[in-house]
């Protein structure tokens, strides 16, 4: 990691360590822990990281918004960083400017779709669109006649319907009935949703990782505190066994989203076969470690990790809900079979290799 990169992303994690500390977010039942915590990441610049300064934002790189993202995770924060700060890079695809406040992405499906009508006006369904319900505004990748275009939408235009994710937190669905954007411009050449939910699934897959940290952290701790038969768990051959393969889910997961990650980084373009390869296996590897990692935490944890008391569910459901955000595992497995086949058996290797 770059000497900014490290700088960004302390800057995250003294943030989240100042006003994002697990148990106090887990005592907050109001949720009085959010507007704080959320202007003072605000005042940092971090949600619109990947916004350019000419537009507004803050002018960090990708590797450094990735940093943050990898430190969010680990403290599963309940709040759209992620979202808006993918939002503000959708804009900034097309060179438009990021609105304050919280933003999200539409649609959040690979399956989904918004169209750019004739007169202008926007019309589409998206599901499980994720804090729909608390963003300002919408950044919307819709297709049309004469391509696909970026737009700007004021959430408020819109039809939301509630909905809570595995993780408790909004997964809405957002209709939109010849809703007329704030901006609309044409998307960068060659840009389509593809990408959109390759970079969408690489957030995420960062998030799963870091959130798979804590969890490893939590259950180490957890399991040298806890006695049972008047010794510590952690002297069990089977706690350790179990600590071992959650280790071996973390860094799986660490080494897939933040290779992912880097490829993203230096590819000359995201339609490259690479960035497709290395950010749907990271998608598919991470959201498989969420659900065994997330299991074997609890297993350490025995009766307690499963009460709403204990802080660990905070970890572990959000890393499963963080799987179906952009394309789930199995839906992304599907395509990356579709690329081998076209490809073809004697490119498979080569493929695989050059990574």
């Amino acid at each position: 990691m770059a000497e900014s990169e490290n700088i960004v992303a302390e800057t995250a994690e003294k943030i989240f360590a100042d006003l994002a500390d697990a148990q106090d977010i887990n005592r907050d039942k109001q949720g009085a822990w959010k507007a704080p915590l959320w202007q003072a990441l605000t005042e940092a610049g971090l949600p619109l990281s990947w916004v350019p300064d000419d537009l507004g934002g803050s002018g960090a790189s990708l590797a450094e918004g990735f940093a943050v993202l990898n430190v969010a995770g680990r403290h599963a924060i309940a709040i759209p960083l992620a979202e808006t700060m993918l939002a503000g890079w959708l804009l900034a695809q097309g060179k438009m400017s990021s609105p304050e406040g919280e933003m999200t992405v539409v649609p959040a499906n690979p399956k989904d779709r918004v169209t750019l009508n004739a007169d202008g006006s926007l019309s589409g369904r998206a599901r499980g669109v994720p804090f729909a319900k608390e963003a300002k505004h919408f950044a919307v990748l819709a297709s049309g006649n004469s391509g696909n275009s970026i737009a700007l939408v004021d959430a408020s235009r819109c039809r939301i319907e509630s909905g809570i994710g595995l993780g408790g937190d909004h997964s809405d669905t957002v209709t939109l009935d010849k809703v007329q954007p704030i901006t609309t411009r044409p998307a960068p050449a060659g840009f389509d949703q593809t990408q959109l939910m390759l970079m969408g699934g690489v957030v995420r897959a960062l998030q799963i990782a870091g959130a798979l940290e804590a969890m490893l952290d939590i259950s180490v701790r957890y399991s040298n505190e806890r006695i049972a038969f008047e010794k510590k768990i952690s002297k069990f051959q089977a706690v350790q066994h179990n600590l071992a393969r959650l280790a071996g889910e973390s860094a799986a997961a660490l080494a897939a989203a933040t290779s992912a990650a880097d490829t993203i980084v230096h590819a000359r373009s995201l339609k490259d076969d690479a960035v497709f390869l290395e950010a749907a296996s990271a998608k598919i590897r991470c959201s498989e470690a969420a659900e065994k990692g997330g299991g074997i935490a609890h297993q350490v944890h025995g009766a307690i990790g499963f009460t709403i008391e204990h802080i660990l569910h905070r970890y572990s459901l959000r890393a499963l809900a963080w799987r179906d955000d952009f394309g789930s595992e199995s839906y992304w497995a599907v395509e990356l079979g579709k690329l081998v086949a076209i490809r073809g058996a004697d490119e498979l290797w080569p493929l695989v290799a050059s990574r």
